[in-house]
């Protein structure tokens, strides 16, 4: 019958009591993975402490698919340093480095001006409009490590939805009438 057929057959198969017992398995280990993400939330200070390199325009540093770490601590930025940051109406963060700081005397605020390493100009053509530095509010961590081409998966799945539902679906699935 396959793979899906043995699966429904299985599901049957369950009594009342052993499928509730699964589908609040199923509950736990989606809530453990929500309380991980925001225990590393506090930890880091990031609002998102894990990202994927999207693009190419960090290249030779990152690649398209890596997973970058971030941590957002009370050290100033410095001009070299690797940022995380997200413009006003862009849904998608951006990694570049950063290249020239600025800091204002009257305040401890900085500006900071980024570029992709693989890119020929800053990012002010990125920026809102009218917007030449980034300010504090704006970072969203920065680089502290990374894992190589892992984030290809997170990649394959944005582009092509209907791998991710497959995917959701089949180990919903299996949690559910998993007997162990």
């Amino acid at each position: 019958m396959g793979f899906i057929g043995d699966q429904i057959d299985s599901l049957k198969s369950l009594k009342v009591r052993q499928a509730l017992e699964q589908v609040i398995t199923l509950g736990m280990i989606v809530s453990s993975a929500l309380i991980i993400w925001k225990f590393l939330m506090c930890v880091t200070g990031s609002e998102s402490p894990v990202v994927v390199v999207l693009s190419e325009s960090m290249e030779p540093a990152f690649q398209r698919g890596d997973i970058l770490f971030l941590r957002m601590g009370e050290d100033p930025i410095r001009a070299g340093e690797i940022v995380v940051f997200n413009i006003d109406r862009r849904e998608i963060p951006i990694v570049h480095r950063v290249i020239k700081v600025h800091e204002r005397n009257d305040t401890k605020d900085i500006d900071v001006l980024t570029k992709g390493d693989n890119n020929d100009q800053d990012d002010r053509v990125l920026y809102a409009p009218g917007q030449q530095w980034l300010q504090h509010q704006h970072i969203m961590g920065r680089a502290v490590g990374f894992l190589p081409y892992v984030g290809y998966v997170t990649i394959i799945m944005t582009e092509n939805p209907i791998i991710k539902y497959a995917l959701i679906g089949a180990l919903g699935l299996l949690a559910i009438t998993s007997k162990d």
